[in-house]
């Protein structure tokens, strides 16, 4: 009974084995280059949001809106109001109610720094339901 040991080994003891290490070690390395450069692959992402292809909700019997135009003034329904007295016409407007939604609409062009300050002082004052209002998109048929 005789039994070989040495499968992979020619006649002159070379070895016909295919080494992987160095294949293991590429892909790891290429592994963690994808993992360090896909995140990165998703920061320049152009934003177009003033559009909404959403099935528009039901209006509320008296809705309270809070515009705010490209010249930074802002109007509370029709009427004209400033920074400091914003808060007391939607206090007028809502009759005190805290929990109206306020419509808040912006011009393309406001930035987005100006948006924030105005959603922080209707936080600030208690209103927390916010509603963004875009533009409707229209399909075409």
């Amino acid at each position: 009974m005789a039994m070989r040991l040495n499968e992979n080994l020619d006649d002159n003891g070379e070895m016909h084995e295919i080494n992987v290490t160095p294949f293991i070690d590429v892909m790891l390395v290429l592994l963690i280059i994808f993992m360090v450069a896909a995140p990165l692959a998703t920061v320049d992402v152009k934003v177009n949001l003033p559009a909404s292809s959403s099935q528009p909700q039901p209006r509320p019997e008296k809705p309270v809106y809070l515009s705010v135009k490209a010249d930074d003034t802002m109007f509370v329904g029709n009427d004209p109001v400033t920074k400091e007295n914003m808060i007391n016409v939607i206090t007028a407007a809502t009759e005190g109610k805290k929990d109206t939604t306020i419509f808040f609409r912006a011009d393309k062009t406001v930035d987005y720094e100006t948006m924030m300050n105005v959603m922080d002082t209707l936080h600030q004052a208690g209103y927390l339901k916010i509603g963004l209002v875009g533009q409707e998109v229209t399909k075409a048929q």
